[in-house]
Parts: structure tokens; sequence; C-alpha cells
């Protein structure tokens, strides 16, 4: 147990020398919206230019109320504490307004991360925006 509180407190001190706020690191080290969801409504994936790949899982009720949202990650610390806090933006929200959310609205939630690391942001909103889109596209297909 002391090996891994020892572990936590190396990381938390870590990504605070990087310039990550105390917010970002809390979201990056309790990963709490990490995985996948059997009954999604939507699962939609995007790359970005990092190489980075995020995968979301929506899931939406008949009222376009966004119930529950779990991202997969292959990516570095800025990609998780950046999904993360987007899913506490957009649970419980319907989904036209989960697609107003932006950038700064995750950079907001999240306090600060390093300037590099900036495009995280983007990706896990563009993530997000991709996955609502796609729901949009098939539920008026059927």
């Amino acid at each position: 147990m002391t090996t891994e509180i020892d572990a936590l407190t190396s990381q938390r001190k870590m990504l605070s020398e990087a310039g990550y706020a105390e917010p970002a690191i809390t979201y990056f080290l309790e990963k709490k919206y990490m995985g996948h969801l059997q009954d999604a409504s939507q699962v939609s994936e995007k790359i970005g230019s990092c190489g980075d790949i995020m995968k979301i899982y929506l899931q939406v009720d008949d009222n376009d109320i966004i119930q529950d949202v779990r991202y997969e990650i292959t990516g570095c610390a800025g990609a998780i504490s950046a999904a993360m806090a987007v899913v506490d933006l957009i649970k419980g929200k319907d989904i036209d307004t989960a697609l107003t959310i932006n950038d700064g609205d995750v950079f907001k939630r999240l306090e600060n991360i390093p300037e590099k690391k900036h495009h995280c942001i983007q990706l896990a909103v563009k993530t997000m925006h991709q996955g609502i889109f796609d729901y949009k596209t098939c539920k008026t297909a059927h």
C-alpha cells in the first residue's frame, strides 16, 4: 500500500512540475470515466495529430439526454485528463447543449495543462462532437 501511495505522490509531483493543475492531475490519476459501455447508443473514434487514439461511448436516452459516457484512450496524461473533464461537462445534458462545449470550457475545468498539450483538449472535444454527430446521423437514418 505504501509503495502505491508513494507512486501516486511521485506521479502527482511530476505532473505538477510539468505544468498540470490539480484538477487535471486528479482527472488523470482517477480515470473515473475510462472504459467502455456495453449498451452504448453510439461508439465513435478519432485519432489526434500526435497519434493519440480516443474512442467515445455515449449512452443517450429517448429525450436525447446523455445518460453516461466513457472513453477508451491510448494517449498521454493531457489526453486522459481532457477526456475525463469532457464527461463531467456533458453527462446529464442534452446532445445539443453538449455540442456547445468547446476547448475553452474544458481548459477552464482542468485549470491548466502544459501548452504543448492543448491539442489533447481539442482531440477530446472533437471526439465527443464526432460521437454526437454520428449518433444524430444514425438516429435520423432509422
